[in-house]
């Protein structure tokens, strides 16, 4: 689907020259092409907002070109920024009031950074449940990534999110669960999926709930589920969006943690993510900046562009696939008038028409 410049954010200008196809607003008004409008509350920490930007608009832009994508970016004004990225915010997003009014044919929820296990004393809880809130009344389907995906289902089913006992970072094989449903048309039955995070939800809290589980792992546990209507919100505990170097800038990160004295232990390889040769050179290069912390010495520089050249992507196919679906069956129900969820006809219960297929 091609992506409508629809305003000056710098992401577009990046995303053009890796080859993206990019309309401007004048061009778009000539194409006989119907439009979706999809939401994008980006509440990552500063130093990622910019990459989840492109993250997203990668996934959507290369899904298949029935629409014209009109995407609208927000985000919290309770969630502390810097400066540059405030000015960022105010120059290219648009004001969640302003949303509400124009209205979302879809919407996605990134993950954030948080500073205690309750979410809900963040200071970003109230208006972030303000914001699923809406969606649930008001649009037609809402993905909710990580740590979003913990929030709403905290805040729709009192589901509380369980720590667990060391980072689940890498990359994991998944299977479907449900093997008919809409979203998963067309997608392998087992797949890879990257995974960053400390806390789950667990399959059985979900089921619990009365949602329904598509996607797990033996060892990740579960990936993909939606809500009890099969389609209103997809929850994501993965990273679906994940460029191919993502978990690499993460593990660089922890390591300048432990070196700066902000975490204990030299963080863990991510799992099934680095090949041998690149096992082999940061193990070297952990030796390496060990002996010199030992001995008071400058830190050897992280050999990045060394691993970068070995890194391989074997989810992005998958992604883009599902991506492709969750647009194509939200372009399928929802009204022309994107200030409603559903066109006339639909059920708000079963949107998809999944349960009626069943009994059938």
């Amino acid at each position: 689907m091609p992506l409508v410049s629809n305003s000056a954010l710098p992401s577009y200008t990046r995303l053009k020259t890796e080859g993206q196809t990019i309309l401007a607003p004048d061009r778009a008004l000539t194409q006989e092409i119907r439009e979706l409008h999809i939401g994008i509350l980006n509440m990552m920490p500063d130093r990622a907002l910019e990459a989840i930007e492109r993250q997203f608009l990668r996934l959507i832009g290369n899904s298949s070109l029935i629409a014209q994508f009109h995407v609208h970016f927000f985000s919290l004004d309770t969630i502390e920024r810097t400066a540059d990225i405030k000015e960022h915010i105010d120059t290219f997003y648009e004001p969640f009031e302003q949303i509400k009014e124009n209205g979302l044919d879809g919407l996605i929820i990134t993950g954030a950074n948080v500073s205690q296990p309750d979410l809900s004393k963040e200071p970003f809880w109230d208006d972030l449940c303000a914001v699923l809130d809406w969606a649930d009344q008001n649009v037609t389907s809402t993905i909710c990534s990580c740590l979003a995906t913990h929030a709403a289902v905290e805040h729709l089913y009192g589901i509380k999110r369980t720590p667990m006992d060391k980072k689940l970072s890498g990359l994991y094989e998944h299977y479907k669960s449900d093997r008919e449903h809409p979203l998963l048309q067309a997608v392998n039955t087992e797949f890879a999926v990257p995974h960053s995070r400390h806390n789950e939800i667990t399959k059985q809290q979900l089921l619990d709930a009365g949602c329904h589980i598509m996607v797990e792992s033996d060892i990740a546990g579960v990936h993909m589920a939606t809500s009890p209507d099969r389609f209103r919100f997809l929850f994501f505990q993965g990273h679906p969006e994940y460029d191919t170097y993502s978990l690499l800038k993460e593990y660089k990160r922890d390591i300048h943690a432990f070196v700066y004295g902000d975490r204990e232990s030299w963080p863990d390889l991510p799992e099934n993510y680095f090949r041998d040769q690149s096992v082999a050179i940061l193990e070297e290069f952990k030796t390496r900046c060990l002996r010199a912390l030992e001995k008071g010495e400058e830190m050897p520089e992280f050999p990045e562009e060394l691993i970068l050249e070995r890194l391989f992507n074997i989810w992005r196919d998958t992604s883009k696939s599902i991506m492709n679906n969750w647009i194509g069956n939200t372009y399928q129900i929802t009204d022309v008038e994107r200030t409603k969820p559903y066109m006339e006809g639909i059920d708000r219960d079963d949107p998809l028409g999944i349960k009626t297929k069943t009994d059938i």
